[in-house]
């Protein structure tokens, strides 16, 4: 370290910011305070390569010390680089501060008006990396006025010239976002049109870039179709394209479908159904039902092509094509129903479920229409008690379609076979239930049987369109990153890395708190919920077991067992709390669907044993207590090993548990699974179900070692 804090005052420029460079990349906490005076005066020194180096060691040193660089001033010197007479060393700066800001909690990192102008002038003069950390940071900025936000996008506008396609898409983003302000519509046309060009540049990149723009284009097009309205030809698949290309050009071209160009469109979907790739020409069969779902003057053009493309013959075509007409109907009810004679030619190529169901759906929804209804679908019952469930299904409700439309005495037969398939001979639970209720609806009321299943069908709309504004939005401000190729928020597969400071406070509520446990084990199945991505909490600090009195323990009543199966007399009623600890744990009963209580929950390893760590959250009005829980039968047995213990929970407050779990206690007969279901319940609500993962490492041990006489005894 000595060595080190010597170069940084050595009389070349290059050493002194090679040493600060060197030591910022010691992630060792002792050294930190060697650092600093270096660091202090490299952020001050006359050389421009110094300064910039130094300002990207502040964000590394804030890292291992977050509380170090607020102490020593370090943050007031980057802001201070903003006004830096070198745009290197503005750039850096802004890069640093904007990756502080991402690992802390409160405003860091904020632009005024008086910053903006600083770094727009920086803009022009720095690399291409240093355009890009800037344009980024400026796309948080929002500006006062629709005034301003012309102005801001007046000096952008150049950058869309650029050579580097990150600078291009960071320089479309912010204009993208200044355009929300803009409300003159002859700004935004105009803007419009100069964002058009440098797009369609960035397809005559590499294919991977090329991927990424398409991506990009993806969302800007749902966003503002206009700008790229003229340029669908560009979109148009070259037979040199990857596959993954080809297949975002499709999608692009749906949404950019529209009367005036369909004609083109129509020709090159075509085109691509004649191809040697199965995905793309089925991708491509689907495309044109999709075009003539969204344009109701196209329709009849899409479905000429789609027969056209039938009278090929060729299986998969012929199946897709099925499945999209079906689509087709669905949106104009009562309009193409000539066609259906040319289907029906096709029924004993199909061979595919989707395809096999589609047809089916057809036959029954217009049974009155066919003469021969009953002898098509006689055709599939042969199979019945072989066929995948959603043709079952579709079937089910297609003869009794026909026999509701066509009472005589072939129907009637018909029907009491799928029936007593449906109801005897299967072991779905959801064909069955549904051929039960058919059959309680036709035994008791048949003019009820025909409101319910011929009734009215709500139209399908167009779905090419399939984000969900406020999650576009959030896109299209995440725009040039992996969120905007994923289309997927930074939330849903970023885990942020803790600083030093939130170590410290983890560090004050460590984890495995053996004192609290909490769970229970029956024979019964768990509905399943859908369950979410890993969310952070924030959890209320709650009291040691010792200053809470735990509530005396209310009779359970039979409820968990007469849902699920279980037996109650299991049932451990909870009577201690515990304290919130530990990492942030998936979200598995979100607070939406249990009615303001949220469960979090995950398998977990410590010394040795394997425990289920659970995070309960009280966002309801009431007070929630006598917790209880119950796993149902799964492939490795788990089973708790002790009672579930969560204290009483005020509105607003949140408790954390660790419950021991056993082995092979439990076990499931059928094929393995990696699926856990739970059932929760407590005093003040109905028994809620949700299902969690079976994570694989929880049961291997920590160090991973096994005796030779042992690892040759399971190798042979």
């Amino acid at each position: 370290m000595n060595l080190y804090m010597q170069d940084s005052q050595d009389p070349n420029p290059l050493i002194r910011a090679l040493a600060v460079r060197t030591m910022g990349c010691i992630r060792v906490d002792k050294i930190t305070e060697y650092l600093c005076d270096p660091l202090q005066r490299c952020l001050k020194d006359d050389d421009p390569y110094v300064r910039k180096t130094a300002a990207v060691c502040v964000a590394k040193l804030y890292d291992i010390n977050a509380e170090l660089v607020e102490d020593r001033g370090f943050l007031e010197s980057l802001k201070d680089l903003i006004s830096d007479n070198n745009p290197m060393v503005v750039a850096n700066a802004v890069a640093a501060l904007a990756e502080i800001q991402e690992h802390s909690s409160r405003p860091i990192f904020e632009i005024t008006s008086h910053t903006l102008s600083k770094l727009l002038t920086a803009l022009n003069e720095c690399t291409e990396w240093g355009q890009v950390f800037i344009l980024d940071a400026l796309s948080r900025y929002k500006a006062a006025d629709a005034r301003e936000a012309e102005n801001i996008v007046e000096r952008i506008t150049p950058r869309l010239q650029h050579a580097n396609c990150a600078v291009v898409l960071s320089a479309v983003k912010m204009i993208l976002l200044q355009m929300e302000l803009i409300s003159s519509t002859d700004v935004v046309r105009n803007l419009c049109k100069k964002m058009a060009p440098p797009l369609v540049t960035l397809l005559s990149a590499e294919p991977e870039i090329q991927y990424v723009a398409l991506r990009n284009i993806n969302l800007i097009v749902q966003k503002r179709p206009t700008i790229l309205a003229h340029e669908i030809k560009v979109f148009f698949c070259k037979y040199n394209d990857p596959i993954y290309v080809k297949m975002e050009k499709l999608e692009i071209m749906i949404k950019l479908a529209s009367d005036r160009n369909i004609d083109q469109v129509l020709l090159e979907f075509k085109e691509y159904a004649t191809e040697v790739d199965v995905d793309f020409v089925r991708r491509a069969v689907r495309a044109i039902g999709r075009c003539a779902i969204k344009l109701d003057r196209a329709a009849e053009r899409c479905i000429s092509v789609l027969l056209e493309l039938i009278k090929i013959k060729v299986n998969y075509v012929v199946q897709e094509a099925i499945i999209v007409i079906k689509d087709i109907f669905r949106r104009y009810p009562n309009m193409y129903e000539s066609i259906i004679a040319t289907l029906c030619e096709s029924l004993d190529t199909l061979d595919e479920p989707e395809a096999k169901a589609s047809m089916i759906w057809i036959i029954g929804e217009y049974a009155e229409r066919i003469d021969n209804a009953d002898e098509l679908l006689e055709s599939f019952l042969e199979s019945f008690p072989e066929e995948p469930p959603q043709v079952q299904l579709q079937l089910l409700t297609a003869t009794v379609k026909l026999f509701l439309k066509k009472p005589t005495e072939g129907p009637q037969q018909m029907i009491q076979v799928v029936l007593n398939n449906a109801t005897v001979e299967t072991d779905n639970p959801d064909l069955r239930d549904r051929a039960y209720i058919y059959w309680r609806l036709l035994s008791t009321d048949p003019e009820a049987a025909k409101d319910v299943v011929l009734a009215e069908k709500p139209v399908i709309s167009d779905d090419s369109n399939q984000l969900d504004p406020s999650l576009l939005d959030e896109l299209l401000a995440n725009i040039a990153t992996l969120s905007s190729v994923y289309h997927k928020p930074p939330d849903a597969f970023v885990t942020r890395a803790k600083t030093a400071s939130q170590r410290t406070e983890d560090e004050d509520y460590p984890d495995g708190n053996e004192k609290g446990y909490s769970a229970n084990v029956g024979d019964g199945g768990a509905s399943p919920s859908t369950s979410s991505s890993s969310v952070p909490y924030t959890a209320a600090r709650q009291p040691s077991p010792a200053q809470v009195m735990p509530a005396p323990a209310s009779p359970v009543p039979d409820l968990l067992g007469d849902l699920i199966g279980l037996d109650n007399n299991a049932i451990v009623p909870a009577d201690q709390p515990a304290m919130p600890s530990g990492p942030p744990l998936p979200i598995l009963l979100p607070a939406s669907t249990g009615q303001g209580l949220q469960i979090s929950a995950q398998l977990a390893r410590q010394d040795g044993q394997i425990f289920y760590s659970l995070m309960f959250e009280n966002n309801s009005q009431i007070t929630l207590d006598g917790f209880m829980i119950q796993f149902n039968k799964n492939s490795f047995g788990l089973a708790a090993a002790g009672p579930l213990q969560v204290p009483p929970l005020a509105p607003g407050a949140a408790a954390r548990t660790l419950l021991p779990m056993v082995l092979f206690q439990n076990m499931s007969p059928g094929p393995p699974s990696s699926l856990l279901q739970v059932a929760v319940k407590n005093n003040q609500q109905p028994v809620w179900y949700f299902n969690d993962k079976i994570l694989l490492h929880v049961f291997f041990s920590e160090d991973g070692r096994m005796e030779r006489t042992s690892f040759l005894e399971v190798r042979s």
